[in-house]
């Protein structure tokens, strides 16, 4: 039985829910099924595209070529020698959420920060996925990946991945190089709760929060709220990163707009919320046929149904160019556009 699929529809293998369709598709289940399907494909010389679950991507055409979803899956406990941690590997297809929930039933605490971040566990360290004061870096022990210029599976450590705020080498230097195909992470198994963050020690206060798993649920909660659920309206969460500016360059930003927020960052530079500059520049809750950013979210942009990825993209550039014209500031999508 062939492992490729042929005019294969992706609509429900993209949280926009763009209508789109693959020349060629696959969904690996094992390592040697990914490599029958590499072999059999020309993937140094014809378009070749490796997908999660879809969540940070943007349609706007056909794919023509191979896109490739691996679905590896499986959770190990690999290591519990050291007193205060322990590291477990976990398949690449499985959901990121859902993972979290398994690693907090089971005692093995430090992401709880990240939970309802859609997506599958193999794309997590491709954009160092963060919410809340945490980074997928935190708990990073190493992966797992096919290297497509070796032809051999190989290991990579932190420092390999070369993280960065919403970025990693599979973006930069290495882009369309590593398939992931397991991710281990370091947790702890005493429970070190992060609520530091934005509205999050208020919101678990008045909860009546005291465990990690009241952690994990008043994540959900405040996500809840605040973002759409993809089901009822297309989105891929937050469409921008959040600019990182020069020390120098906000404080000219501040002479004119006294209560920007900000977050201080490393490298002498300064974090501004793009929400906080996309609602300024008279973005929020703003609506162009079908496309609109979210009443509660104006990070978050909504295809309200029947939306184009053209007309989405657009929307998007007449956003970040009002952005840049009021603040100076050049919004950088999160988004990969296909």
């Amino acid at each position: 039985m062939s492992l490729l699929h042929h005019q294969y529809k992706l609509n429900e293998l993209n949280t926009f829910g763009l209508e789109a369709v693959a020349e060629i598709f696959a969904l690996p289940e094992n390592l040697d099924q990914l490599t029958t399907i590499l072999n059999d494909y020309d993937y140094a010389n014809l378009p070749f595209l490796v997908i999660g679950e879809g969540s940070n991507l943007l349609f706007q055409n056909d794919f023509k070529g191979l896109v490739l979803k691996p679905s590896i899956k499986g959770i190990e406990l690999i290591d519990e020698s050291k007193e205060e941690q322990v590291v477990v590997r976990v398949g690449a297809g499985e959901s990121w959420d859902q993972w979290v929930e398994y690693a907090t039933l089971h005692g093995w605490y430090g992401l709880e920060n990240l939970s309802l971040i859609p997506g599958s566990v193999g794309s997590a360290p491709i954009q160092n996925i963060g919410a809340y004061g945490i980074e997928l870096m935190d708990h990073f022990a190493w992966l797992e990946a096919w290297d497509l210029h070796e032809k051999k599976q190989v290991r990579l450590i932190g420092t390999d991945c070369r993280f960065g705020y919403r970025t990693s080498i599979f973006k930069t230097d290495a882009l369309a190089r590593y398939i992931i195909t397991h991710v281990a992470f370091r947790l702890n198994k005493q429970p070190v709760l992060r609520l530091e963050y934005g509205p999050v020690r208020t919101a678990f206060d008045n909860d009546g929060g005291s465990t990690p798993m009241d952690l994990r649920n008043t994540i959900i909660s405040i996500r809840k709220q605040k973002l759409p659920d993809p089901a009822q309206f297309g989105n891929a969460g937050s469409f921008f990163k959040n600019p990182l500016v020069d020390r120098a360059i906000f404080k000219c930003i501040r002479m004119d707009y006294p209560a920007i927020p900000s977050y201080p960052d490393a490298q002498n530079q300064v974090k501004i919320p793009a929400a906080w500059l996309i609602e300024q520049s008279e973005w929020k809750s703003r609506r162009i046929g079908n496309v609109g950013t979210w009443p509660s979210q104006p990070l978050v942009i909504v295809n309200y149904g029947g939306a184009t990825g053209k007309e989405i993209l657009e929307f998007s550039e007449q956003i970040r160019n009002d952005v840049n014209k009021k603040f100076g500031v050049y919004l950088e999508r999160e988004v990969n556009v296909v």
